[in-house]
């Protein structure tokens, strides 16, 4: 059982943080574009395995390109899809190509990101690798945020995504 989310990667920082003298506005340094990146992940919720892949958008595309990743990672394995329903999810192109490649697609509740751990995973790599400096590069800001990910143990993935919480809301 594999939950699936994307998340967009700005170059322009998220602010968490900040300070400056009483009554004086704070400065905030930008320099370039705004610059994206989208970050398809699932996160195995049995095992702790993460897959991540960037795409320069998030489209019915893109969503295909992500499984037949899944699919070639997790070959000779039943594989079943927990996400929400992006519109680059419920396409009749992306739901035949899942099943074509075996893959289960199991829906969420609309508007519930909170059940959804790697929405949790992503919150958590934003916090330690984006929030509140900017990076020199697109590329080199999600190189950063997926070496974090991949760094964390089977254990810290599934910690941090809230799964090995006793209020998590699935019992595996």
């Amino acid at each position: 059982m594999l939950f699936e989310d994307e998340t967009d990667l700005l170059l322009f920082p998220p602010l968490r943080a900040a300070w400056a003298l009483r009554g004086q506005t704070a400065t905030v340094p930008l320099a370039g574009g705004n610059a994206k990146r989208v970050i398809f992940g699932t996160l195995n919720v049995g095992t702790g395995h993460r897959l991540f892949l960037p795409q320069l958008q998030q489209r019915g595309e893109n969503f295909r390109l992500f499984l037949e990743f899944v699919a070639w990672s997790y070959r000779g394995w039943h594989v079943g899809l927990v996400l929400d329903e992006d519109p680059c999810h419920t396409a009749g192109r992306s739901q035949q190509e899942a099943a074509n490649r075996g893959i289960a697609l199991h829906w969420l509740p609309k508007r519930c990101p909170h059940l959804n751990p790697v929405d949790h995973l992503w919150r958590h790599g934003k916090q330690v690798v984006c929030a509140n400096r900017q990076h020199t590069s697109i590329e080199q800001q999600t190189d950063a945020f997926l070496t974090y990910l991949d760094s964390l143990s089977p254990h810290e993935a599934l910690h941090k995504a809230g799964v090995l919480s006793e209020d998590f809301w699935l019992h595996i």
